[in-house]
Formats: C-alpha cells, structure tokens, sequence
C-alpha cells in the first residue's frame, strides 16, 4: 500500500451530490490535505439503470462550487468491468468463489423462509459444494464468493473503534451477477485496490459492506485499506434526514444564496469539533482535522445555525467579493435573466457602494438581494404594507415639505444628506422617525432598508428625488 495518503470520494450519479455526500467529499478532502496526501474521485456507475450524465455533472459542479479540488481525473468504475471481471474469474479459478445457479424463484423462497423463521435475509450456499453436473441446462450462473463460515471478521474503524462480525452472519455475495456485469462489492474493493486507497471515509450504513470487502481483500492476499465509518446526518428532531430537513442537493444550497465558505464550515462541523470552535477557516481545517476528532453519534442539520454562520460570512467579506459571489449566482436563479437584464452594468457598482448596509441585515445572498431589490426598481415604486402605512397623508405631507430641502443641497453625501433631514425635523417640531420612516417608504418601497442617508446617496439625486416626488402629497399652488 502506498506510504502516502490516498482517500477517495466515491460517489453514485444516481442524483444530485446530497449534503451527506458533501460531508463525506470534504471529510475526504481534508484528510488528504492535512497528511499531505491525495483525494481521488471515482464515480460509481455501475447501476446502468439510474446513474445518469445530468447527475454525473451535477456531482462534478457541486465539488467545484464547495472548492473541493481532486487529484487526476475522474475514474468511472463502469469502464473498468472488464478488469472487475478478471479478479472474479480469478477467485472462481484458486477456489475462493464458485457458480451459482439458483433461479429468481428459489432466491425469493430462501427469503421468504428467512422471514418466517425471523432471520436477516441472506443466501442459503444451495450451490457452494454442489457438482457443476446438477447445473439447469442453458442457464448462465451467477459467481458468488466463498464467504468464510466459521470465526470472525474484524474492523478496527478510526471512528467506531473495533466492530466484530461474526461470519456466519455474512452470506456468500454475489461477485458477478449472471449477465456478467459485476457487482458493487467487488468492483470497490478491486478499484480501492487498483487506485492505492489507504483510508475509506464514509457513512456508517456501509459497515456491513466493509466487513465483506474486508473478506475479499484476504482471499485476494491484498492489504485492507483503513476504515473510518462516519455517522449519518440527522434532521434537529433526530429523524433521518429528509427533505424538509435539509436534505438537498449541494446546487440547492448554492441556490438559497449560501456561500461555499459557509457551507464548508456548517459541514465540517457536522460530526467533527476542534475544542469549542464554531468559525473555522479552511486553512484550520486542513491544520487541525483528523479522524480521532469525529463523534460516534448523528450529527444534527440545524438551518438555522447554518444561516447565522452564512451571516458571519458575508458580514466578514469586502463589498467586491460579495458583488463577485453574486454575479455568479444570479445567472443560475429561476428569474436571474431578468435581474441581471435590470441590474445592468452600472447597477453592480450601485450595489457595491449599498452592500456595507446591506450585508449587515442579510443571512444570504438571495435575502441580500431581495433586500437590494429596491436599487433597481421602476418607478413609481410597488410599496409593501408596512411603506403603505408609512405613507399615510401626514406621511406624503412630510415628504411634500421635505422635498424642497433635499432639492436644494448642493452635495449630494450622507453627511450633508443627515444635516438637512435632522435640520428639517427639528425646525418642523418633528420626531426624526417621523420623517425618516415616510422617506424610506418612498426611496424603497418598504419599510425597513439600510440607511435612509446611504440610501438617498446611494441612488443618486435624480433618481431619489423622483421616487419622493412620486408619492409626497400634491403641491398646492396659490
């Protein structure tokens, strides 16, 4: 076995990259990185029937989106079957495996007795001494492996500790199925081989599976790779993770308007800890991750703890890297060619000059955006209930007297923006609220926004004046 560290993310394309398989990538990703090591990526389409190219590049973009790089190329395991083929036929030939041609029907029946007499369904070895001379005629046998009967199969899992399996429990595997396309257990444990992988990471619903790949890497005579079964994410009640939970693909994650920085971090912390650390930056990742610190026990999806860590985030980013994180989303959002059509050119630099008000309130970049939304709206603005209440008659009457005032300063700033408004207010006898509110109400069309003085700046003279203009109270002429 190679001296340095190889792991690998080994993902099915049957569907999106799921946050389970997020965890598990970036688990991987970060062992290899902090031993100095490598992380292969192999995608295992050997299920013909579901793996799809649609998922295959989904699972490819989820990987880049979260900034987890792997080694070399892609390995499809499906274009490695003939090699898959060879290792069976070579365990059929020292022994360690044998034919097996027992029909669809007499399968159902072994589990339908397993059932009745309140066994784990499993293969009975009908066929593991019997003479190829009973063979039915022109049937084409499946191989199974030749699974030890008797003692005990042990792993020494980095989380789980040791795991004893008792052998009489694990059944004689299939190795090819009777088409000659061959099965999940052992095309992982000849590519695991074939790819030098030193340590498996993964969930541990596949704890089972590695008690039996554990057996076919000793009747091949080949090192077992070190196991480290991680436990499965739950939802905040305990329940398995579901939908409602959080059990999304990756893209709807970066969809929601989460950074990969953030999600990076919420993940990591899913089942790992380093002391009483909540924010951790992926450079102490790398440094301080290792297997030892990862629980035995579910780990629970909380959005709500995600959403502040993306709040952290974005407040700790500078106004041009959230523009940059942005202009790559809106593309991709159900109505992101029409934003993007009103945003414009310059409106990205509008938004950039709003964004240290903006990001202070915002947990994502699509809330970010919504709460940007007032930038770029057409006049007359589309008021909420909270700006219609604002612009009440006394409310269009402030603004009416307002007006005026704002016309006449000369430079257009927040500075001298708060002097007029706080001047006005008090030569009027006004609470300031009482003026700030109705004003806000009319440059943005609801009522709570950044600022109202970086508001009025950030628009520009123009473009404020006519939005108060639009909703003060009319003008009585003599």
């Amino acid at each position: 076995m190679s001296e340095t560290v190889i792991t690998r993310f080994a993902p099915s394309p049957t569907g999106y990259l799921h946050i389970g398989g997020a965890r598990t990538a970036l688990f991987n990703w970060l062992y290899a990185k902090s031993k100095g090591g490598k992380m292969l990526l192999r995608i295992e389409d050997t299920d013909q029937a579901r793996s799809t190219e649609g998922a295959v590049l989904a699972i490819l973009d989820g990987l880049r989106w979260l900034e987890l790089d792997w080694d070399g190329e892609p390995v499809y395991q499906l274009s490695r079957a003939e090699r898959h083929r060879q290792i069976a036929e070579q365990l059929l030939a020292e022994g360690k495996a044998y034919r097996c041609y027992a029909t669809p029907e007499e399968l159902q029946a072994m589990r339908d007795r397993a059932r009745a007499e309140s066994r784990a369904p499993g293969y009975d070895g009908t066929w593991r001494d019997r003479d190829h001379s009973e063979a039915p005629e022109g049937m084409t046998p499946a191989i199974r492996f030749k699974a030890p009967r008797e003692g005990e199969t042990v792993i020494e899992d980095q989380v789980q500790g040791r795991v004893v399996f008792a052998n009489k429990d694990l059944d004689d595997l299939v190795l090819l199925r009777s088409d000659g396309s061959p099965t999940y257990m052992l095309s992982v444990v000849v590519d695991d081989h074939d790819m030098d992988i030193t340590h498996v990471i993964r969930g541990d619903d596949h704890l089972t599976n590695a008690a039996r790949q554990t057996q076919i890497f000793k009747a091949l005579g080949w090192e077992t790779p070190i196991f480290a079964h991680v436990p499965l994410i739950h939802g905040p009640d305990g329940a398995k993770l579901s939908k409602r939970h959080g059990a999304l693909g990756v893209e709807a994650y970066r969809a929601m308007g989460y950074l990969p920085v953030a999600l990076r971090n919420y993940l990591v912390r899913l089942g790992w800890s380093h002391g009483d650390d909540e924010m951790i930056s992926t450079e102490e990742m790398i440094s301080w991750f290792d297997l030892d610190a990862i629980g035995r026990s579910a780990a629970r999806f909380d959005f709500a703890k995600l959403e502040n860590l993306n709040g952290h985030y974005l407040r700790a980013m500078t106004e041009s890297e959230i523009v940059g994180h942005l202009q790559a989303l809106v593309p991709d959002l159900p109505d992101g060619g029409i934003l993007a059509e009103r945003i414009g050119t310059d409106g990205w630099q509008k938004l950039e000059r709003a964004m240290p008000g903006l990001k202070e309130r915002a947990k994502t970049l699509v809330e970010l955006l919504d709460s940007a939304g007032f930038l770029f709206a057409q006049r007359p603005l589309a008021l909420d209930d909270g700006a219609k209440k604002q612009l009440d008659d006394q409310g269009r009457e402030t603004l009416a007297a307002l007006f005026p005032k704002l016309e006449g300063i000369a430079a257009w700033t927040p500075e001298a923006l708060e002097v007029c408004v706080r001047d006005f207010a008090e030569t009027t006898g006004r609470k300031l609220g009482k003026v700030a509110q109705p004003l806000r109400a009319a440059l943005t069309g609801r009522s709570t926004s950044p600022g109202i003085f970086d508001v009025l700046e950030v628009l520009g003279r123009e473009e404020a004046l006519g939005r108060i203009a639009d909703q003060r109270a009319p003008v009585q002429h003599a």
